[in-house]
């Protein structure tokens, strides 16, 4: 098969629909299938050749099929892995949009393209029941449709099954299991004689059943490294005289493996990572099946983790292996880095750890599921805007709000994961479908650390507009009692994080409250501003009574709870604003001898220390906790804190929602946080605690902000960098300043300060207003 020399496809995209829009182009295409369009986890092959006048400047395909494909022009690869995961809606599904234009020729051309149906539905996709494909390309003055035209043949060297074990039910992935004695041997290329093969059958135009609407991609096609070489290879010898060649991988990434081999008809080839059992269950693997001679071959269905291991039969020569690396297409932009190592392997974990639980939506891990559960994308989609560039970075989160708002049950309950098989009747178990609500993490979903984050970072006001009636229509199902107090809502499956001792009530009504804060800011932004004083009533009613309720003089506790103290209603009720400022220091104290939250609920405990004032106890506490992550050898963090038995939900190594270091070390440690939407104004005030120096780049559509931070006891730097088109506030640490000066121009003596620059002084900080430019701050 002859590979593009490009890595990257260029896609035209526009933004998402609008949550009610449908099909907003009209199709010419039809949906065409093959003979045998409902078998499961089958492989389909379609062609067409065509003739062209005169090469286009720029030819769009659209294309769509279930469930994956990949695409040739002319022999040469063009798209590795088109289409997303079904779908959008519980109904619709997603098509893409590719320029073919560079690959084509003024003359015959063809088309090929190979269809993955896995025919199963899963945490990430909703199964339509029937492979198809739907193709319509616009070249100059000519279109080329699917139609009946079109030739199909199943490839039947891609086995339907292969022997146990099958990976586990979450996934509606299968194995990928290959016989290369029935290849279809070049079956891709210009040349190649189609005669005898099918035609294909006609399904329908869009929009139509099972597919329905049809929706554009929203994000880009994959980034895409070609065939690389592996870091290293350590041979074994099996005890049946097999050898397994263990290939390791720079990093935990998403890959397919490839090999060229000299071989007797009949060998097996076993292909699966070191990740393969990750989180207590089987996951994917591939297989290769020999014919005579000399061949190569690349699984096409990807697989994760820290190194790729290859069961080789006896009698079978290795002539190479490699891997492509393909993953979820942005810039990383944003870093972080300070005097700490530990710190600095525990920022770049999170970042490795976000990244691979990336692709056709956010993941909690790429192993086990592959499913959007929207607890953990909540802690993703905040690291995010600390990593990525900002406009392809948070795509994947405008994705997931649609996604999550557009599967909003009738009686309006939103629920994660989604997209996610749809059962017959609801919460069937074992069969890739989901149905159920976990109540606290929709909340932290809907609200202010999730849509309200999103908005806050990119300024993205449609997507709110378009999100916001879900939202209302969801929080209209939470009721207080008489107290004042919130009523628990247990949902369908009563979860509130893994580990023990959860306080349930202390931590559900700070997550109510702080969702409500956040309605009342998409109620005034969407114009809807009759719904703010119900939302408020709301408010101050658990305020009034949270306090008297559950605080207990040196603690929060509820009466109903019956463990030892939780560290996490502590964190909840400061980080929602509940906490009486005097309380701190009794809130402080537990959360010195409290460690009761998973990395999930984590990522609050920290935030809360920072709230508090307390950035030494935050990095002390980071770095006890993330003790045994830090120094592994994985490049990814964990689901719990420990491994296997040790972890939590059978404890996979790359888990989504571990990454909160990355986002409190950037916010609050380095400072650096928007004051309005998209930054366009944002504060610059560390807390640097017990760390001497950080550097540190936030991406955002103006441009980059850069800090270099320096602390001794004798005096405070910071460089900052503000982007054309931003105004920022830099804060100097109070802490027995002097003076200070700002680009050699001394601007505070003596506790006071004339310079038109100067913007206050509180306990904390002393601030003044920079605009666009360099600045270098100067404190002793």
């Amino acid at each position: 098969m002859k590979v593009s020399k490009l890595l990257l496809v260029v896609l035209v995209l526009t933004a998402v629909c609008s949550i009610s829009a449908q099909t907003t182009r009209k199709w010419k295409a039809q949906w065409i299938t093959p003979q045998d369009a409902t078998t499961s986890n089958s492989w389909h092959c379609f062609r067409k050749s065509f003739g062209l006048k005169s090469k286009p400047k720029s030819a769009i395909a659209h294309i769509s099929c279930d469930s994956k494909y990949w695409l040739w022009v002319n022999g040469e690869m063009v798209v590795f892995e088109g289409q997303l995961k079904r779908g959008p809606t519980p109904k619709n599904t997603y098509y893409d949009e590719v320029d073919l234009a560079p690959y084509l020729q003024n003359r015959k051309n063809n088309i090929s393209i190979l269809v993955w149906y896995w025919g199963k539905h899963g945490f990430s996709h909703n199964n339509s029941g029937q492979c198809g494909l739907v193709f319509e390309l616009n070249a100059g003055k000519q279109t080329i449709i699917s139609d009946g035209s079109w030739k199909t043949k199943h490839n039947s060297a891609y086995l339907h099954e292969t022997a146990e074990p099958h990976p586990n039910y979450r996934l509606p992935e299968a194995n990928v299991a290959f016989d290369a004695r029935k290849q279809l041997t070049r079956w891709n290329e210009m040349l190649y004689n189609d005669v005898s093969w099918p035609q294909a059958v006609i399904a329908g135009k869009p929009p139509c059943a099972p597919w329905n609407n049809l929706e554009k991609r929203p994000v880009l096609q994959w980034k895409n490294s070609g065939l690389i070489d592996y870091v290293s290879k350590e041979r074994k010898t099996n005890d049946d005289g097999s050898k397994t060649v263990i290939c390791k991988l720079p990093y935990n990434c998403h890959v397919t493996p490839y090999l060229k081999v000299k071989a007797p008809a009949g060998k097996t080839i076993v292909m699966k990572t070191d990740n393969y059992n990750g989180g207590g269950a089987y996951n994917m693997r591939a297989e290769y099946t020999t014919r005579d001679g000399v061949q190569e071959y690349e699984s096409f269905g990807w697989i994760n983790g820290h190194d790729m291991r290859y069961t080789i039969p006896a009698g079978v020569e290795v002539l190479n292996l490699k891997y492509r690396e393909t993953g979820y297409n942005a810039d990383f932009v944003g870093s972080f880095e300070c005097d700490n190592k530990d710190l600095n392997t525990l920022w770049q974990k999170s970042k490795r750890t976000l990244y691979v639980t990336m692709r056709d939506n956010y993941m909690d891990c790429p192993d086990r599921e592959r499913a959007q559960w929207w607890g953990d994308m909540v802690n993703e989609l905040g690291e995010s805007f600390y990593v990525f560039d900002a406009e392809k970075g948070p795509l994947l989160t405008k994705k997931g709000i649609y996604e999550l708002s557009r599967w909003q049950r009738d009686d309006k309950v939103v629920y994660a994961p989604v997209p996610a098989g749809l059962p017959s009747s609801p919460n069937v178990k074992g069969d890739g479908s989901w149905y159920k609500e976990l109540p606290r993490q929709m909340l932290a979903s809907v609200g202010w650390y999730g849509f309200w984050t999103y908005y806050w970072y990119t300024g993205d006001k449609q997507t709110i507009v378009d999100a916001y009636p879900h939202v209302r229509d969801y929080m209209s199902l939470w009721k207080l009692d008489d107290k004042g107090l919130v009523i628990h809502r247990k949902g369908d499956w009563d979860w509130t994080d893994w580990g023990k001792n959860k306080d349930v009530p202390v931590i559900e009504n700070a997550w109510v409250y702080l969702t409500l804060k956040a309605c009342i800011e998409m109620a005034k932004l969407t114009g809807s501003n009759a719904d703010v004083a119900g939302y408020q009533a709301k408010m101050n009613k658990i305020k009034a009574a949270y306090n008297k309720t559950f605080w207990q003089g040196d603690k929060y506790r509820s009466s109903s709870h019956k463990g030892v103290t939780d560290d996490r209603a502590q964190a909840m009720a400061v980080v929602a604003g509940l906490a009486e400022t005097s309380y701190y220091p009794a809130i402080r104290k537990q959360l010195l001898s409290q460690y009761e939250a998973s990395p999930y609920m984590e990522k609050y405990v920290l935030e809360s220390l920072y709230l508090m004032d307390a950035p030494e106890e935050a990095v002390a506490r980071m770095l006890k906790r993330w003790a045994g992550q830090i120094p592994s050898e994985l490049t990814t963090l964990w689901e719990g804190w420990g491994l296997g038995k040790d972890g939590y939900g059978g404890g996979t190594y790359n888990h989504a929602w571990s990454g909160g270091p990355l986002t409190v070390l950037s916010q609050y440690g380095a400072g650096v946080a928007p004051t309005e939407p998209a930054f366009k104004e944002f504060a610059v005030l560390p807390q640097m605690g017990q760390i001497k120096t950080i550097k540190s780049v936030v991406p955002t559509k103006f441009g980059e902000i850069k800090v270099n931070l320096a602390q001794s006891d004798a005096k405070f730097s910071m460089g900052l960098t503000v982007p054309k088109g931003t105004k920022a506030v830099a804060g100097i640490p109070n802490k027995g300043v002097k003076s200070i000066t700002i680009n050699g121009k001394e601007v505070y003596a003596d506790g006071k300060s004339a310079s038109p620059m100067f913007a206050g002084e509180c306990e904390r900080w002393i601030k003044f207003n920079v605009g666009p430019g360099e600045w270098n701050v100067m404190a002793k």
